[in-house]
């Protein structure tokens, strides 16, 4: 049986919505944070870098979301995840687009906050005006240009994509946007995204089986 590697708050919580829109059988292997919300050593006996997600399939040993998502979708969508013509660019982009620009800029901007807080207290004051700042030139203006991309994307559609429900880019980018949301950095129709996805009956069953997940509704 397929098994996820979920570690609690994390990029492994959309791999289980996926799941849950496919109905496909699996089993939950779950992993917790350290105090510092690093994950656990654990993590380092199926996958080399120690990061979730991470997916077992028989023999097969798979990282990386989005090379998680084409796995899965591939092997066990039997037609219930498909894209029309029209929609397979932004599909292809989104799904890419989630983990190579949106998520580094949402951990740029956690780190900036990270460091003057985890800071010794003596200098806690003065990192926070150098981080405070470096963020407003580096980190907002960066975010700012792609949550304003990503509203006028979904003013136009329901799903990334088109059509009628979520594909393989929806599934890539709910974390992040999920992070938006929580930020209240998203505008309108990214929430209205937001809401949509997360009221879906396999997006509630994921949160169940999942646990602790600070981005989504409370059950």
């Amino acid at each position: 049986m397929l098994t996820v590697h979920h570690l609690n708050n994390s990029r492994s919580q959309r791999i289980l919505w996926l799941l849950e829109e496919l109905e496909v059988p699996y089993e939950i292997k779950k992993y917790y944070r350290l105090p510092s919300m690093l994950a656990p050593p654990e993590l380092l006996a199926v996958n080399p870098l120690g990061k979730a997600p991470v997916i077992t399939d028989g023999e097969i040993n798979i990282a990386e979301s989005g090379a998680i998502i084409e796995y899965i979708i591939e092997k066990y969508g039997q037609g219930k995840i498909s894209t029309s013509p029209e929609g397979a660019i932004d599909d292809l982009y989104f799904l890419h687009y989630a983990e190579g620009t949106l998520m580094p800029i949402l951990v740029q901007k956690l780190i900036f906050s990270l460091i003057p807080a985890r800071s010794p207290w003596l200098i806690r004051w003065f990192l926070k005006i150098i981080f405070d700042e470096l963020a407003r030139k580096m980190v907002e203006p960066a975010l700012k240009k792609n949550v304003d991309m990503i509203e006028s994307h979904l003013v136009k559609k329901d799903w990334l994509a088109g059509g009628s429900g979520p594909t393989a880019a929806d599934f890539s980018m709910s974390m992040s946007l999920e992070i938006l949301q929580q930020e209240k950095i998203a505008h309108p129709a990214t929430v209205a995204y937001v809401k949509r996805l997360q009221a879906r009956p396999a997006y509630r069953r994921a949160l169940m089986k999942g646990g602790e997940y600070s981005y989504g509704p409370k059950l």
